[in-house]
């Protein structure tokens, strides 16, 4: 194919001046080049049939490697590539001593190139390395070296997984034992086996006991799960038989913490406590092993409190702040309590087991995935204006942060409500929120949560999603934009703006960023999502405290996935409360045993794994009441026909829908570029702050509006669907 064909212009095979075709072609092939070299370039791995790939020799010098956080930027380290194995360090000298920063298997990663860039991307699935080299002739040798190992490392999978496995783990150093290949020796193979098995099973088990109630009620257990307790009993036995075999052989840290959890939840039994409290407890005694590992198992249970238990001292307060807006609007949620949500989605999640992801997102290595269409099946029946409405699920945070005197406590509970709002992200990882059109909106008002909510899309590209919630203890807004970025395994989710939060009673605003977000092993089922990060909340209004929350980066089976710590220091740089915790389990206040929690999630509703992982309060979220159809815009979000139809099982209309709706905002945004025209949001105006960055602010017009009624009388500009 030419290098024209390639680049859509005709060809004419008539010209009468060859030197112009050729000129063109010349030109053409440059433009050609200049974009490939511009491009993520995915490496091949190892073809079927090819085999007996030479070893290469080993590999090492500089390169910079990039971090997130701390300390940003690119960073010299030492790399040494051996084998098909990449392992890195800060100096040569560190490598020799076995000081390694980390190790990576580059035949199991996913292996991308910008050449003009000189930079170099492995995807592990658990991990992704941004690597970079100065000197093109470096990043060559580089390249070249990784395509071999590579090759090498995958073919030597491919041959012999059990024996590369085993290179790429050495195995700990022998211990000495008179009878290295006694009977003994071989018992406690066996016995360990079945301790790592019904490990994952007791692991599995905790995490339906916290799925089944995660609240202080008793639960209902059905007669299968009270089985699968018992079974826990005759586990205890085994365990313990296994540590007496394996301890002079093995490292017995695995059985060790098998018999921690069985003491725990034998304890909760006997002293009459839900299980499924035993189970967040236990979580919290992982997390917090580098604090305190080794406590009694019964003062953790009994140490154990709620949130819906530390309430305020004072229950009849009420706000004598006046703010005309918050007041005017809090009547939409004090009116009558709506009863009667619905708990349930009219249909459950479609299979998206036929759908090869590879072939939609190998061509978009490193770019932004907003722009790329992507199969309905895919989404979940939200999109992203309601699920910046999620964040405010435990919006009671910031009515106690109201009542509380202390300004250091309250930044405390503004930390737990900063942390809550990824909680529902959890189970979530198998699908994606819609993109809102540009002019979309949505309203929600929470009669028993006292607030009200609205947003809509005030930028296409780059897509800026914007919200305001108003309630008599708080006021609550924020516009960010997302950046989504495929790397070959796994899906970048990078979020840029602030969030605000005022609470009038203290002449309190917080302002706050959000963390990455990445959705790992995308191209199979077993996908997992995590949170990594800074956060720093500062109050505006005052230097008398800060905090900082750190997301810890880890791995799926690590123990401190999902782990959150922080602090709460006053102007002087003392730290005056340590936090703690689990993003989806629940942030804690002190020290252990004695901490005390500020926070926990709700249970989640009935087979949640079949309806997207919703929550209930997500379930609610698009929830269209006949008394809601006369008096929402027509921009809602709820009326969008393709996220309804997904909503009710329909694949065939969602996606047709879709493609419909997609197809009306390419035109409508040609239309504007042709016409150099340019579509103001209706609700929300740009400004510049004091540290001179645009924002998107409530133009208080949606709820005067609303009050006409509704919004008969407006008019559309466009229609969005």
């Amino acid at each position: 194919m030419s290098s024209e064909e390639r680049s859509g212009t005709p060809v004419n095979k008539t010209t009468s001046t060859p030197v112009h075709k050729s000129a063109s072609s010349s030109s053409s092939s440059q433009r050609d080049s200049r974009q490939e070299a511009d491009s993520w370039e995915i490496i091949e791995g190892l073809k079927i049939g090819q085999s007996n790939v030479q070893r290469p020799d080993k590999h090492e010098g500089f390169m910079l490697k990039k971090r997130k956080w701390p300390l940003k930027g690119w960073h010299k380290r030492f790399f040494v590539l051996d084998n098909g194995i990449l392992k890195y360090s800060k100096s040569p000298i560190d490598i020799q001593k076995g000081k390694l920063h980390g190790s990576i298997d580059v035949g199991l990663s996913v292996m991308s190139i910008k050449k003009r860039a000189r930079r170099i991307d492995l995807d592990t699935e658990e991990h992704i390395y941004h690597l970079k080299v100065k000197s093109q002739d470096i990043f060559d040798a580089w390249v070249s070296k990784l395509r071999h190992h590579r090759l090498y490392r995958q073919n030597e999978i491919v041959r012999s997984p059990r024996e590369a496995t085993m290179r790429t783990f050495p195995p700990p150093a022998a211990i000495e034992s008179p009878q290295p290949a006694s009977s003994v020796v071989r018992e406690a193979k066996v016995k360990l086996a079945r301790c790592q098995s019904n490990l994952t099973e007791l692991s599995r088990l905790l995490q339906s006991l916290e799925i089944l109630q995660r609240t202080q009620s008793a639960p209902n257990f059905t007669e299968m799960q009270v089985k699968k307790i018992h079974m826990l009993q005759k586990w205890t036995v085994l365990s313990s038989d296994g540590v007496c075999v394996c301890s002079g052989c093995f490292a017995s840290s695995a059985c060790h913490h098998c018999i921690i959890l069985c003491v725990c939840l034998q304890a909760g039994e006997q002293m009459g406590i839900p299980l499924t409290q035993q189970a967040s407890n236990e979580s919290r005694l992982s997390m917090s092993e580098s604090v305190s590992e080794f406590f009694d198992a019964q003062e953790v249970l009994l140490s154990a409190s709620s949130s819906e238990n530390e309430g305020s001292d004072d229950e009849s307060y009420v706000s004598d702040v006046s703010d005309n807006i918050s007041e005017d609007n809090a009547n939409f949620a004090g009116c009558a309590f709506r009863n009667g949500r619905r708990t349930c989605l009219p249909a459950p999640c479609p299979d998206t087991s036929n759908i090869n992801l590879w072939n939609i997102l190998r061509n978009n290595i490193g770019k932004d995935l907003s722009k790329v269409s992507m199969p309905v099946e895919l989404n979940e029946p939200l999109n992203t204006l309601q699920r910046m409405c999620e964040e405010l699920e435990y919006s009671e945070l910031l009515d106690k942060a109201a009542e509380t005197e202390d300004p250091f406590e309250r930044m405390v509970l503004v930390a737990a409500f900063a942390v809550s709002g990824y909680s529902s992200t959890y189970y979530r990882a198998g699908s994606k929120p819609f993109n809102p059109l540009l002019g979309e909106t949505y309203e929600c008002i929470r009669e028993d949560k006292g607030f009200c909510f609205f947003s809509e899309q005030v930028s296409h590209h780059p897509p800026v999603s914007a919200c305001h919630c108003e309630s008599k203890n708080f006021t609550f807004w924020q516009d960010v934009r997302w950046k989504n970025k495929f790397w070959g395994k796994s899906m970048e989710i990078l979020p840029i703006g602030t969030v605000n939060l005022t609470i009038p009673r203290f002449g309190d605003h917080y302002e706050w960023n959000k963390v990455t977000t990445c959705v790992h092993n995308i191209l199979s089922g077993r996908r997992w999502i995590e949170h990594y990060g800074e956060i720093t909340i500062r109050n505006t209004k005052s230097s008398a405290c800060l905090c900082k929350l750190t997301f810890v980066k880890g791995n799926y089976w690590s123990s401190n996935v999902n782990e959150v710590q922080g602090f709460v220091m006053d102007q002087e740089g003392k730290v005056i409360h340590r936090l703690f915790g689990k993003w989806h389990e629940g942030l804690y206040c002190g020290v252990p045993p004695s901490a005390k929690c500020v926070w926990r999630p709700g249970s989640m509703p009935t087979d949640y794994e079949l309806y997207y992982g919703f929550t209930r309060f997500a379930i609610e979220l698009n929830e269209l009441c006949p008394e809601l159809k006369d008096v929402l815009p027509r921009t809602d979000a709820r009326f969008r026909p393709d996220q309804r139809y997904l909503e009710e099982g329909n694949l065939e209309m969602a996606s047709s829908e879709k493609q419909r709706i997609e197809d009306l905002q390419r035109t409508r945004r040609k239309w504007r570029e042709e016409n150099d025209a340019k579509q103001e949001p209706c609700f929300f105006k740009k400004v510049v702050d004091a540290n001179h960055r645009e924002r998107w602010v409530s133009n208080n017009t949606y709820w005067e509006l609303r009050k006409n009624p509704g919004f008969i009388n407006m008019e559309y500009t466009v229609s969005l669907w």
